[in-house]
Order: C-alpha cells, then sequence, then structure tokens
C-alpha cells in the first residue's frame, strides 16, 4: 500500500483479473505489518491475503495486465470509522450505561456486545448504499 501524499489517494499494486462491460476486476494481495520480517516464511502469524476489488468504469486493460487501485484517503478513513470506531463507542456507551443501571459486570459486558448485532444488521441492510459510496479507480 502506498499513499500518495500531493493527492491524498491510497494506492494498491494489482493484476486484472477480468475486464466486464462496466467494471474491472483487480486482484490485489494485501500484506500483514509483519511482512517484511526476516522470519516470515517461518512464522504462523504473518499474512498475506488475496482480495479481488470490483472498480466501476471502462478501462483499456486486459486481463493480466499490472495496474494500480486507487482510492482517496477520505474514503479509507470512512471505511476506518464504519469498520471500528463506531463498534467500539456503541460497545463503551453500552458499558457506561449497563453499569450505571446497577448490573452485574459479566451481564453489562454481554449487553454492551450484544448491541453491536443491530448495528452490523444495519450496515448489512445499507451495504448497497455504504458499497456506493466506495469508488475505486484504476491507474495504469
Amino acid at each position: 500500500m502506498k499513499k500518495s501524499g500531493s493527492h491524498g489517494t491510497i494506492q494498491h499494486s494489482g493484476t486484472v483479473k477480468q475486464v466486464e462491460e462496466n467494471s474491472v476486476l483487480v486482484s490485489i494481495t494485501s500484506n500483514s505489518a509483519c511482512s517484511g520480517c526476516h522470519a516470515e516464511g517461518v512464522c504462523n502469524i504473518s499474512g498475506k491475503e488475496e482480495k479481488t476489488i470490483s472498480v466501476r468504469g471502462r478501462y483499456n486493460v486486459q486481463p493480466g495486465d499490472n495496474v494500480t487501485v486507487e482510492m482517496s484517503e477520505s474514503m479509507g478513513m470512512k471505511a476506518v470509522v464504519l469498520s471500528y470506531v463506531m463498534p467500539v463507542v456503541i460497545i463503551i456507551a453500552g458499558l457506561v450505561v449497563f453499569s450505571s443501571l446497577s448490573i452485574s459486570e459479566a451481564a453489562s459486558g454481554l449487553a454492551a456486545i450484544s448491541l453491536l448485532l443491530p448495528y452490523f444488521i444495519i450496515l448489512y441492510i445499507f451495504r448497497k448504499y455504504i458499497n456506493r459510496s466506495f469508488t475505486f479507480t484504476l491507474k495504469t
């Protein structure tokens, strides 16, 4: 992953897997933070994960071409807020509320965690709308 300072974009190198009429499927490899470690080959913790991203639009590329997938930095921050920050805020708020109701710590913790279920159901229901707000572009 590269961060381009002048444009505020996040970039990943990838390979075109499939070209469709109005989109391109690109395979990118996401490396863990420890991928540069000398023990990466023998460590069970290090991980490389291949992800397929659909980039909307028409591009003059063929399967096998090396491309760069770009996304604006603000969209990356939105993804972090939706997937990490909001669940933590929900859990902490739930813990505060349930603890103030004189409920045991274990029950308060379970109740706070259970508040995530409606949150993730709401995200699931609005997934198409959320997905449309995240746009990727290709740089060949």
